[in-house]
């Protein structure tokens, strides 16, 4: 896998006030640095064909009770995407949503090396459950744009991960047990699914 000096490149910053709604522990986040950096987007490192390559860094810190994560979005042009762990451990979280329903969620424990592709139509997130940084790459459309509507309406995707385990966000109607896949060993040759 090529590497960067990501100092030569100056990332979106994702602070705690950019993540206000989605955060589990609202207690906290009363009393919170609201100009906290939670991590970091450097996107278009590279492209190859119509593809982008992103990469994320997300600091090893606590957000409440509540593991650091991202955001969380969906694909607007349906396109999946592709992420490969390239230093620390993740969970990946992933929910099929149909309005305030979720039909399906699982999520996907990697670590370096390992990769998890998300099928288009899925919603993601990607938590940082250590106390070590993690950095993570991905593939996607270049075209591509991200969506945050439905996970911001209902405050965070369906589960959330805390320091008491997996906790249900009551935001959702319907909200299946969650159930967990095995990652990927390696990256396919052909990549070009993930705009499909």
């Amino acid at each position: 896998m090529e590497s960067f000096n990501l100092e030569n490149f100056k990332p979106d910053i994702r602070t705690i006030r950019d993540m206000g709604s989605v955060l589990y522990d609202k207690e906290w986040l009363k009393t919170a640095n609201l100009d906290m950096e939670l991590y970091y987007m450097y996107r278009g490192l590279k492209e190859k064909d119509y593809l982008r390559y992103d990469i994320t860094v997300i600091l090893p810190i606590m957000i409440g009770s509540e593991f650091n994560k991202t955001k969380g979005h969906t694909h607007t042009n349906e396109c999946g995407e592709t992420y490969i762990v390239l230093e620390g451990e993740t969970i990946f979280l992933l929910q099929k949503e149909n309005g305030d329903t979720i039909e399906d969620v699982y999520a996907v424990k990697t670590k370096q090396g390992e990769i998890c592709v998300v099928p288009n139509l899925y919603s993601h997130i990607t938590i940082n459950p250590t106390d070590k940084t993690l950095k993570i790459a991905n593939w996607v459309d270049k075209n591509m744009k991200n969506s945050y509507k439905g996970i911001q309406e209902r405050n965070g995707g369906c589960y959330f991960y805390t320091t008491q385990g997996w906790v249900k966000n009551e935001n959702y109607k319907n909200i299946p047990p969650l159930r967990f896949e095995d990652p990927q060993m390696s990256l396919p040759n052909d990549i070009s699914f993930v705009n499909e």
